[in-house]
């Protein structure tokens, strides 16, 4: 979350140590607005209007549901980007006013220098200027100081065309300060001339854009009979440009775990020659000196420092791009289809310590908790056939699910075999992904959820509840635990929170919560709410009974008039007072409501009636806004809502692939088309469930007969598909896929 802008200018005031006047803060706030716009190509009136908007405490989803009309219609897409770089920019500010007055204390600030930081847009440009004058730990440069030797520097840099360099080093042997010979002079004053070039901001960002431009990333193995996942990298090099984000953290990976090692190459001549260009004036009696300074210069202080810079860089690029994916993917998954209406009995699979069993009600309510033991090595098959048989009959039984754990595919075969051996009801099964199952689990909220279950009794019951609604049961474990992505431990794990919250915050409001039913877990995601807020909810619930109204929230401790404004328009009460409560219809629109139905001619009680419908079929929201008094993107929003109340926008998304019998790896042969569901979606494809262990790949070149720059552009996490089987490694247990029809 960005910082106001008063916290941000006060921030400034202490590090600055000066008060900054109304007209320089104005000046500041308007360069940032104005580098937004530009950066984002928005219009700075909408940039303006989201900032001031942020700053008042207003969250994302709300702005982006119910001000379009000031934002211009800003999806919660660019509304993020707006706050992520305002935050950037503040800070940037900050450390500016820092930097100079960090210089300023030195006495070493120029106006060209001052000018030069406050026309600076990135932190490591204004990490450029600072570095000179940034206080060091010990270095040759320093020491050579120390000795007395700047002044030779200084006229080295000069570059006399007539004198004697030995000569004049003779000046300064001191053997009081451990200056023993001219040679030695000479050398503290190649170490003070080479740690400036080192320091100089132009010189370090043309390298760095050169290594960037023309470096290649050369990999090797430090053992190459060692057998690993890395073996492609082994003797493997790209150019830096060119490196995708998946190579890029397998690399990291590689070099971390101590299998690979990682170098970045560049042609040095060009980075010798533009450095020369930059501090040799021509012919002098230090000229050769001066080359011998560059060499160093760049070999001993720049190459490692710019390798550094350019491979975080590179890493930051890798993990944007890496967490983008995983919030994609995070967003499909938890925006799935709910199947309702169902009794559902959960399987959590296990050998030694038997498959735990949840039957659920159709309203996710645990019914009966049971263990049994179908797979090795206590295989009590028959055993297990009459307690599944009991648990289906007793409840009504209509789906099983099975988590895709241990011991999955056993479970899968016995529970296959049991539904064909049951004739009088119409049963089918679906493996689900349990992961953060067992995070979830052993979570504080599962213990208070179900304080006299155990661990794996908990975890069957979450893995039948996923199926019932997916985003409600998810919610509850932490989003980077639900395993979508890609190389989601190697990125910077705030960042991966922040994205990963906000994608669970967006999921969340978009699909809207029954304040009746919800859990403090899926409260807590809800526009306005925090944990402690979403908490008092439930206890009020608990103790006043249920909702009837929106208004009756503002009751609850705590909860108060911004955070009321913020969540009520995303609470649901399906049997309340006023049906505009089950509706994504904010209270503060009512009143329009009243007017549009005075004009229609109609009743509130008409809610959901076919009249209503055909009626606003035919409405123009241009005319009728003015009537109103209502802007056009609000009043198409009332329209749809008053068209579809209660509307769970995930009903419209296609339902997963229940099965009724299982397929084997064995079973697969060249050719044969098969319908999966896609598991995730990473830079390189996107795994496939058909039905088998392993989920198949679909490589990015088998996803269309079209050119696809990324697999997101053709898939998404949860999407039926149909795909045909390219080859079968039965050894490695890998099955290749294709989406382009034979």
């Amino acid at each position: 979350m960005s910082m106001s802008k008063d916290e941000v200018l006060q921030l400034e005031d202490n590090k600055a140590g000066t008060e900054l006047n109304e007209e320089m803060k104005a000046a500041i706030q308007e360069r940032i607005l104005k580098q937004i716009a530009g950066e984002l190509q928005l219009a700075a009136a909408k940039v303006r209007i989201t900032v001031g908007l942020l700053d008042e405490g207003n969250t994302i989803p709300f702005i982006a549901r119910y001000r379009k009309e000031m934002t211009g219609e800003l999806d919660e897409n660019q509304l993020r980007d707006i706050e992520e770089r305002l935050a950037y920019l503040r800070n940037l500010e900050s450390r500016k006013l820092e930097v100079i007055r960090l210089i300023a204390e030195q006495d070493k600030l120029t106006d060209e220098l001052k000018l030069a930081i406050e026309k600076s847009v990135k932190l490591q440009e204004l990490e450029d200027l600072y570095r000179p004058y940034r206080q060091k730990r010990k270095t040759r440069a320093s020491v050579a100081k120390e000795k007395g030797l700047e002044p030779l520097a200084t006229w080295m840099l000069a570059q006399p065309r007539q004198g004697d360099l030995r000569a004049e080093a003779g000046k300064y042997i001191n053997e009081d300060k451990g200056v023993k010979t001219a040679d030695e002079a000479i050398q503290g004053a190649m170490d003070i001339i080479a740690e400036q070039i080192a320091d100089d901001a132009k010189i370090r960002a043309w390298i760095r854009q050169y290594t960037y431009d023309q470096g290649i990333v050369r990999t090797e193995a430090k053992d190459a009979e060692q057998e690993s996942v890395y073996e492609m990298y082994y003797s493997y090099q790209e150019p830096v440009r060119k490196l995708p984000p998946h190579r890029i953290l397998a690399i990291n990976r590689g070099e971390r775990e101590d299998v690979l090692k990682v170098s970045l190459e560049v042609q040095t001549d060009r980075i010798h020659d533009y450095i020369g260009r930059q501090m040799v004036k021509g012919a002098s009696v230090v000229k050769d000196t001066l080359v011998a300074v560059i060499e160093d210069a760049y070999k001993r202080l720049l190459a490692p420092s710019i390798e550094r810079e350019v491979r975080n860089e590179m890493t930051e690029k890798a993990e944007e791009k890496a967490i983008e994916v995983f919030a994609e993917n995070l967003r499909n998954l938890l925006l799935q289809a709910p199947i309702k209406g169902k009794v559902v009995l959960g399987v959590d699979p296990a050998y030694r310590t038997g498959c735990k069993l949840a039957v659920v009600d159709d309203t996710g309510k645990m019914l009966e908790i049971a263990v049994t033991y179908p797979t090795p090595p206590n295989n009590k098959v028959a055993e297990a056939k009459a307690k599944f048989r009991k648990l289906i009959d007793t409840y009504g039984v209509e789906l099983i699910v099975i988590g895709n754990g241990t011991a999955s595919r056993e479970t899968e075969q016995f529970v296959a075999e049991l539904i064909g051996e049951i004739k009088e009801r119409r049963l089918q099964y679906l493996i689900v992904n349990e992961a953060g199952a067992s995070v979830y689990s052993a979570s504080k909220l599962a213990q208070t959820e179900f304080p006299d279950l155990d661990v794996a009794e908990r975890s069957a019951i979450s893995i039948a509840r996923r199926l019932q609604d997916p985003l409600a049961e998810l919610v509850k474990i932490e989003p980077k635990a639900i395993g979508v992505g890609q190389y989601q431990h190697d990125v910077t794990q705030k960042r991966l929170d922040e994205s990963l919250t906000f994608v669970v915050e967006s999921a969340v409001n978009h699909v809207g919560v029954d304040v009746n039913t919800a859990s403090p877990s899926l409260l807590s995601y809800v526009s306005g709410i925090n944990s402690t807020l979403a908490k008092n909810i439930v206890k009020y619930r608990e103790d006043n009974g249920k909702f009837i109204s929106r208004a009756q929230l503002q009751k609850v401790p705590r909860l108060g008039a911004k955070a009321y404004e913020q969540c009520a328009g995303f609470l649901r009460i399906s049997e309340g007072k006023n049906p505009l409560d089950n509706t994504p219809i904010h209270p503060e629109s009512y009143d329009v409501v009243d007017k549009l139905f005075g004009e229609l001619k109609l009743k509130l009680s008409q809610l959901g009636s076919q009249e209503l419908k055909d009626m606003l079929q035919h409405v123009e929201p241009a005319e009728l806004a003015v009537k109103l008094g209502v802007g056009v993107p609000t009043l198409r929003d009332i329209l749809d809502s008053l068209q579809r109340p209660g509307r769970d926008p995930r009903d419209e998304l296609p339902a997963p692939i229940f099965r009724t019998d299982v397929l084997q790896i064995e079973d697969l042969a060249p050719g044969m088309e098969l319908q999966g569901t896609v598991r995730n979606v990473i830079d390189f494809g996107a795994f496939v469930d058909i039905g088998i262990k392993n989920d198949g790949l679909v490589h990015i070149s088998q996803l269309s007969d079209s050119f696809v720059k990324h697999p997101m552009d053709v898939v998404s996490v949860g999407d039926t598909v149909t795909v045909w089987v390219l080859s079968v490694d039965l050894k490695k247990g890998r099955v290749s896929l294709t989406m382009k029809k034979p």
